[in-house]
């Protein structure tokens, strides 16, 4: 019998599309496939709490879908340097494959299980599947990385076009079932029970690849010709929704690309999948960004003792100011928050509430299901002005003016916060002042 082959997925939860599933249906060998959660590696971050959510319901979809074409997806929980050739060895495997990761922990982690397998005879071959240029191969014409987005993506859109998706595989074969032990996913506990907060995540998602292809589908044919006109609006129903399909790779973005391409017209659409590009390209060469101010003179800023009144009023959609308390209850309702609100309910929190990025960055990265490594950290560094191709310092979005311009009609505001306190818990127009007085000192002790 043929040593089998070992299929490692992480963040792409799919078959379609999948550059690893594929390389192993094509050998003349069974395989089985493989999720590990894994929580003990170096520069691991545990995942939030509504990514945990979505995780679970994601691999619970992939597993159905597996178990259909007759292969089992093994669940193992440890070290990933430890459970892989672990597993290679148990079942005698000839070959892993995976799709590769771009953080620098956990390229760090994938390198070192490729020397060890190789090392012990053992195929190990990884795939470009998740970014669409992978970071190394766009630089400036000194061969340095891209610090702002519009030469950037221009210079992305100069390289050879991105390669079509891969099809589904048509055979995949597998071991008998239960042949590998496996943990329970029940056992895992990523769902919330004490209390269970995720009512209005399941009443808002359904995780897993069916779901998101549906949801693809659906915005293509019907709500991509108003993206343009329409996609700030919170309440117009015209973005995508598609991010934490990318994030959990139920969706690859070579897929998202070509299908955008079929329908014409997408060019602003395509431009958000860069944004996602150049977050991930910035992470690759700062590891530190969800810590670390990008731009350095950003150290010095004069962050005063946190308010922890202010905090939670931000956290809970209680600060008095419409538009961000809205943004923030659907947040804690949805997982998700749109995306010209984020940006106004971020700089609220920095640039009027006068605390610093990191903390809405944690809040984020527990509450939604879309947060990953890259974007949430680079948004909020966006946002703060401190990180690459920045917001200026002197912009400070006024939230009652995003709301007359975005939210005309109120309606955005009437579905999440008809409550809204009527009185702000700081005065806009003194605290945007104390705001560029500090943002100024740092402008000028950077001179």
């Amino acid at each position: 019998m043929p040593s089998p082959s070992i299929v490692w997925f992480r963040d792409d939860l799919r078959l379609a599309d999948n550059p690893a599933l594929t390389a192993a249906a094509t050998r003349d060998e069974t395989l089985v496939a493989l999720y590990i959660l894994d929580e003990e590696s170096p520069g691991f971050r545990p995942l939030g709490g509504a990514a945990r959510w979505w995780l679970h319901g994601s691999l619970a979809s992939l597993a159905e879908r597996l178990d259909a074409r007759g292969v089992q997806l093994v669940l193992r929980r440890g070290s990933a340097a430890r459970v892989i050739p672990e597993l290679a060895k148990e079942l005698g495997a000839g070959a892993v494959f995976w799709n590769r990761r771009y953080s620098d922990p956990e390229r760090t982690i994938d390198a070192g299980i490729k020397a060890d397998l190789r090392d012990s005879g053992v195929e190990a071959v990884s795939f470009a599947a998740s970014l669409l240029f992978e970071p190394w191969t766009v630089t400036t014409g000194a061969g340095t990385p891209y610090s702002v987005f519009t030469p950037f993506w221009r210079a992305c859109l100069g390289m050879p076009a991105p390669r079509a998706p891969l099809p589904e595989p048509e055979e995949l074969r597998g071991l008998v079932a239960g042949a590998v032990a496996s943990d329970a996913l029940d056992g895992w506990e990523l769902l919330p029970t004490r209390p269970d907060w995720a009512a209005g995540l399941r009443e808002t998602w359904r995780p897993g690849e069916p779901a998101a292809v549906e949801r693809l589908e659906t915005f293509l044919e019907e709500d991509v010709a108003a993206y343009e006109r329409a996609r700030d609006e919170p309440s117009a129903g015209a973005t995508s929704l598609l991010s934490p399909r990318l994030r959990w790779g139920e969706l690859s973005p070579f897929t998202v690309w070509h299908s955008a391409l079929a329908t014409g017209g997408t060019g602003g659409f395509l431009s958000e999948l860069g944004w996602r590009e150049f977050a991930w390209h910035t992470l690759f060469r700062f590891p530190e960004l969800a810590t670390r101010n990008l731009r350095s003179e950003f150290d010095a800023f004069p962050w005063p003792p946190i308010d922890e009144d202010h905090l939670s009023a931000w956290q809970r959609g209680r600060t008095g100011v419409p538009l961000v308390d809205a943004g923030m209850r659907e947040l804690w309702h949805t997982g998700y928050m749109h995306n010209r609100v984020r940006m106004v309910a971020a700089s609220f929190l920095v640039k009027n509430l006068l605390i610093d990025w990191r903390v809405g960055e944690e809040w984020f990265w527990d509450t939604l299901v879309d947060a990953d490594a890259a974007s949430n950290a680079f948004n909020w560094q966006w946002v703060a002005g401190s990180g690459a191709d920045a917001a200026p310092y002197f912009r400070v979005f006024n939230p009652a003016l995003q709301a007359k311009k975005f939210d005309a009609h109120g309606l955005y505001i009437a579905q999440w916060a008809p409550d809204s306190p009527a009185e702000p818990i700081v005065d806009l127009r003194e605290s945007r002042a104390a705001a560029l007085e500090a943002y100024e000192r740092v402008r000028l002790r950077a001179r």
